[in-house]
Order: C-alpha cells, then sequence, then structure tokens
C-alpha cells in the first residue's frame, strides 16, 4: 500500500458517512436522536462502513473510486428516497413495496412535490458523496490490502455487530424495544428510530428472502380455559346468553392438526370470549348496504353548510364522537384492509394482496352474497393499483376500475361524485344488493394546482379562514359530499332509502396536511399519539333514529359491528375488532402498539397508561391489556400467513365462499 493511514481514512469516512445520513434522516423524518438510539446506529454502521470499505478494497486504482461512488452514490439516494416517501405517507417504505415501484410512480406529483418540499435535507444527504468527489486523491488509493489487514478487517465488522446486540439487548425485552423490533416485530417506523435505516432495511431483506413470521412476546402467553386474556362476560343465572359464534369444534380441529403453530392458533381463538347479541343484532336484516372507505376523510370535512350531506348523516344517525382511524404502514391500502376485513395488517407485506388467494369469509362481498346480495365494488382510479384486482375479487364482489369497465374523465384527482353517477344504475334496481366503493377525490396534494377537485370546488372555500392547503382539503372533500348527496336522491327516488345501510369511513387521517395545517383546522394543537387518528365513522339510514355513542372504537370494529347490525352469521372470536354495540369492553389499537380503553390510554413510547376514570388503574390490568394487544397483532398476521379461515371454517362446514 502506498500510505497504511490512507485505508483508515476511508473506513472512518464510509463510517461517518452512513452515522451521518442517518442523523440526518432521523431529524428531518421522525425528529431528534437520543444517546441510546444513537449508540446502537451508530454500532452498527460502522460494521456496514467496514463492510463497504473491504467491498471497495478488492478493486485497484480507478476502478476502486468508481465502485465507491456507485456505493455512495446508491446508499444516499436510498435515504433520499426514504425522506421523500416519509415526507408524503408519514412512514418509511418496504422492500416488498420496492417490487411494486411501477403502481406508485403513478404519484409521480406527489413524490416531485415531497422532493421540492425536502430541498435542505436531500443536500444535506448528498453533501458526502459530493465531499468523496472533491477530496477523492486523499481518501482513495491504487493498491489493495494485504490478507492480515482484511482479517482484521472482518474480525472488526464481527466486533461492531455484536457490540450492536449487546445495546439491543441492554434495554430489555419489552414491546417498541430496539429488542423487539430487532427480534420479534416488524414495525418499520418503530425500527428505522431504534436501529436506523440501514439495519431495518437488512433486516427487511433478511426476513423476506427467510419467510419471517412475526413472534409473540414472551409476556403475552396463548391463553388456555384457565386463564382467559380477558375477564369473562358476566352472566346472569336466569338470562340466556346468545353470542356472535359459529358452530366450530376448535377441540376436534386440535386432534387432526399435526402443525404445532395451527395448534397454538386453534387453543387461542378457542378461548377469546365472544360478543354476546343484543338489541341491535339483525336490526338491518335484508336492508341493502353501501360500504364507503373515503380517501383521506375526517371529521374536520363534517360542516352543516360546507358538507351538508355528510352533516346530515353524522346528525341523523349514529354519531360515534370517540372513533379513531389508526393509519397503518401502507396507508391507504392497510386502511382499507382493515375496514373490510377486521383484522390487523401484517407488517412488511401488502395485507390486502396477500389475502388475494385466501378464504375471506367474514368479508361484506362474501356474507352477503351467499345470501343472494347482488355484490359489486368500485375504484375511481387504476383498477389494479394496489392489486385490487385480486383482492377485491376474492372479497366477493364484482369489481370496477378506471381501465376495466369503469370510465371517467381523465383528471387527477378523479371525482367520486362522477363515480356515483357512472355506477349506481348497476345495482340500484337489483335488491337486495351492497355496493362497496373505494374514493380518490380526497387524495391528497392539496393545493389549488394539480389537485383537479380542489380546483373544482374551490370558489365554495375561498372566504373560508383557513390557509390554502387547509381550503384545498376542504374543496377536495366537497366532491366526496356531493356524490353522497346524488346517492341519497337516487335512493329516496328508488323508494329504497330507509331500506340501505350507508357505512362510511376513512382510509387514513389527512396526513397530507402538515402539523400545523392541520391544528389550524382543528382549532388547537393536536395531539400526536392518540388525537390526531380521530376520525368520523358514518352509519346511516333514511329515517333512522339519531343516536350518539361514545365509547371508544376504530375501523377494526366496522366489519363485527356491521355483521352484528344486518343478523350475519359470523364469529366474533375470528376477528380482532368488536361489535361497537356489543358490552364487550372497548379497545382501539394503534400502530405502534398504544391503544385506548374505556378505562384509559398506554403510550407505547413512554409506557405510561393515562386514566380516564379518575382512580388509578392496576399494573396488572394495564400488562394484561398490553399482552391482549400483542396477540392481536401476532394472531392477525398468522391468519393471513396461514390462510386460518379456510382451515378453521371450510374443515368446520362454515363459511361463505
Amino acid at each position: 500500500m502506498d500510505n497504511n493511514k490512507k485505508p483508515l481514512k476511508l473506513i472512518l469516512f464510509y463510517a461517518f458517512l452512513l452515522i451521518y445520513l442517518e442523523i440526518i434522516l432521523r431529524i428531518f423524518t421522525i425528529g431528534a436522536i437520543g444517546f441510546r438510539d444513537l449508540l446502537i446506529i451508530g454500532l452498527f454502521s460502522i460494521s456496514f462502513g467496514i463492510i463497504i470499505f473491504t467491498l471497495v478494497d478488492l478493486f485497484k486504482s480507478k476502478a476502486k473510486y468508481i465502485i465507491s461512488s456507485i456505493i455512495i452514490f446508491l446508499t444516499t439516494v436510498l435515504f433520499a428516497s426514504q425522506l421523500v416517501y416519509y415526507k408524503i405517507f408519514k412512514m418509511f417504505y418496504i422492500i416488498y413495496s420496492v417490487g411494486k415501484a411501477g403502481q406508485v410512480f403513478e404519484f409521480w406529483r406527489e413524490a416531485l412535490s415531497g422532493i421540492t418540499q425536502s430541498i435542505l435535507p436531500i443536500i444535506l444527504l448528498f453533501l458526502p458523496f459530493f465531499i468523496s468527489i472533491i477530496f477523492r486523491k486523499k481518501l482513495f488509493y491504487p493498491g489493495r490490502s494485504r490478507i492480515g489487514y482484511k482479517l482484521i478487517l472482518v474480525v472488526l465488522i464481527v466486533a461492531f455487530h455484536v457490540l450492536g446486540l449487546v445495546r439491543v439487548h441492554a434495554d430489555g425485552k419489552d414491546p417498541n424495544t430496539a429488542y423487539d423490533v430487532y427480534y420479534r416485530t416488524n414495525f418499520p417506523l418503530l425500527s428505522v428510530e431504534k436501529l436506523g435505516l440501514m439495519t431495518s432495511m437488512r433486516l427487511d431483506v433478511q426476513r423476506k428472502l427467510t419467510g419471517w413470521s412475526p413472534h409473540l412476546s414472551v409476556d403475552a402467553p396463548i391463553p388456555t380455559d384457565e386463564d382467559p386474556i380477558e375477564e369473562p362476560i358476566d352472566e346472569e343465572p336466569e338470562v340466556v346468553i346468545e353470542y356472535n359464534t359459529m358452530d366450530i369444534d376448535f377441540d376436534e380441529l386440535i386432534a387432526s392438526e399435526e402443525d404445532s403453530g395451527i395448534i397454538d392458533m386453534h387453543n387461542y381463538f378457542k378461548n377469546v370470549p365472544p360478543t354476546a347479541k343484543n338489541e341491535y343484532t339483525g336490526i338491518y336484516e335484508g336492508y341493502n348496504l353501501i360500504f364507503i372507505t373515503a380517501e383521506g376523510f375526517s371529521h374536520y370535512a363534517i360542516h352543516e353548510e360546507l358538507t351538508p350531506t355528510l352533516y346530515k348523516m353524522q346528525q341523523e344517525g349514529y354519531n360515534f364522537t370517540n372513533f379513531y382511524t389508526p393509519i397503518w404502514e401502507v396507508s391507504t391500502l392497510d386502511g382499507e384492509y382493515v375496514a373490510t376485513t377486521g383484522l390487523i395488517p401484517k407488517s412488511g407485506v401488502w395485507s390486502y394482496t396477500e389475502s388475494s388467494d385466501n378464504y375471506m369469509s367474514f368479508s361484506m362481498g362474501n356474507q352477503l352474497k351467499s345470501l343472494g346480495y347482488k355484490t359489486v365494488a368500485y375504484h375511481n382510479h387504476t383498477y389494479n393499483y394496489y392489486n385490487r384486482d385480486l383482492s377485491h375479487p376474492n372479497m366477493g364482489y364484482d369489481y370496477k376500475g378506471v381501465g376495466n369497465g369503469l370510465t371517467l374523465n381523465k383528471v387527477w384527482p378523479a371525482s367520486d361524485l362522477e363515480m356515483m353517477e357512472k355506477t349506481i344504475d348497476e345495482y340500484i334496481d337489483s335488491q337486495p344488493f351492497h355496493a362497496y366503493y373505494m374514493t380518490v377525490s380526497g387524495h391528497l396534494r392539496y393545493t389549488f394546482e394539480g389537485n383537479s377537485m380542489a380546483t373544482k370546488n374551490r370558489h365554495l372555500v375561498k372566504d373560508l379562514p383557513y390557509s390554502e392547503h387547509v381550503k384545498a382539503y376542504l374543496a377536495c372533500q366537497i366532491e366526496l359530499d356531493r356524490a353522497l348527496e346524488y346517492l341519497l336522491m337516487r335512493l329516496e327516488e328508488a323508494g329504497i332509502a330507509d331500506k340501505t345501510l350507508i357505512a362510511l369511513s376513512s382510509d387514513h387521517y389527512p396526513y397530507g396536511l402538515e402539523k400545523e395545517e392541520i391544528d389550524e383546522i382543528a382549532g388547537h394543537p393536536v395531539e400526536e399519539n392518540f388525537e390526531l387518528y380521530k376520525n368520523s365513522f358514518l352509519l346511516y339510514t333514511a329515517g333512522m333514529e339519531p343516536e350518539t355513542i361514545n365509547k371508544p372504537a376504530s375501523s377494526l370494529d366496522i366489519i363485527p359491528t356491521l355483521s352484528n347490525l344486518l343478523g350475519l352469521e359470523y364469529d366474533s372470536r375470528l376477528l380482532m375488532g368488536r361489535d361497537i354495540f356489543s358490552d364487550s369492553d372497548p379497545l382501539v389499537i394503534f400502530l405502534n402498539r398504544s391503544f385506548i380503553t374505556d378505562k384509559g390510554y398506554y403510550d407505547s413510547r413512554t409506557r405510561e397508561f393515562t386514566s380516564r376514570i379518575g382512580e388509578e388503574v392496576s399494573d396488572d390490568y394495564i400488562n394484561s391489556m398490553i399482552n391482549l394487544v400483542n396477540a392481536k397483532f401476532y394472531h392477525s398476521a398468522k391468519i393471513l400467513e396461514t390462510d386460518y379461515y379456510y382451515k378453521v371454517l371450510r374443515k368446520s362446514g362454515e363459511g361463505v365462499q
């Protein structure tokens, strides 16, 4: 070698590069980085840096510089792309999504906007790349290291990696620790926070290649008859209580099963307390059902004068005042999956796509189709975006989107009103019917340039006392209101308005608005772990008796609630949500495993429980709820992985597909 100091300089440069990129990404996305996280990220980054040096050192002269420049450039692009993705979706993308990048590119306008809004951090991210070019003569050397030097490098790679693992173990094995995201769960946002992007992406690739599955925490044992995860429902001896369950012989299934994992699932679901039937059971039996997942919808969009139809449905229907729409990893798709399946998405995949070959018995399409309903579904964007052309037919629908039967004006975003006008005649005269809609008019970006719905309704919001982006957001939601106005008019004309139940929820909160803009429309600083995800669930039929429901609930509860209201045969033990009208204890679950119950709020980040009942809540209760939440995440993923409904319902002679 020309100079023994040059290899060390290059090693230190690569280590500094990765630590620097991690810090910049962290500051401009999640926020400030603490010493504990920085130490773990730093140790793993040094190990990665030595690996990069070892690869580059295989080459000589100019090839060494060229290979190094390519690696530095591509690494920087990875960090920059994650930064832009987070800017748009408030989440980091996963390897699974990279394989679907062609679909994501349809939102090039949003990506361009994200880049424009992130110029400063992007420049900062590329700074080391330009430094490596300017100072290449000081960093690079023509020769290669000796064998002894390479062996030392291998030892150092292992040593720093092991030190990183030691630090991972140091903070314990509780949920949401570095240990938890490294070994047991797949939660990209928290993983990047605790481990750094490079380690998170490495784990993502490793898990994808090995078929890794989430693990159930050792603190969350599978329940038995003697050790239920929830307190049993109190029963009056003289009252016969009926439950929303199906005739499933778990004992027989256990006896005939050889797979220990499936046996564990049978034991778990056998002992989950079912929800009881109640005064609301079957009150809408035989009704038509129109189910809408509204893009970016929020209770902030409900206004007596601006969106009178949404206001009417809220005030004259069931008014859920404590409803939440948590955001999940694949934003719209996962939000839609939760609302239409009653399951928690599996991290690291597109759960809806993965369900396409599964037995999805509890979807509204499959349940109602088995009863003779005409079942149709529509989306006013590209029909195969997120592979809905695979998932939605499997959910029991005759499905149309733009490109496979639904023709709309070529504007972005498309009009919800136009979609309603083009589709309603396909089912309104075929009773009973069930129509499902995934809308798009409320999609970001919320500007008056490049958003056709904001531009179309701009005159209706121009005098509102809000900033431009907030006014543009409300203008987009006006289009949804007009679609519902048209829908109610057509139902009234057909004489079936009072025989048609309409359910509407959002896929996620309007993350296309900045936090300051959400504060603006809310009229106060919005708390970010719970209140940010507060939303509205509309449940309405003409002529009903209005009712206010204050119980905490979320989009996970929609399928069991609709199933109960429509008097459908379903098994409440096999869903992660619960019938809102039942007497079971409420539970709202968030992606980071924080939760809300009737007793209070648990913040998984601080591991603190805030009581809402005016008295201290026991540690036993808090720990039991933490265990329950962990169990729901685990078993929901297992339902998807193992096609569990097929194993249970088909083998028991139940189900509708």
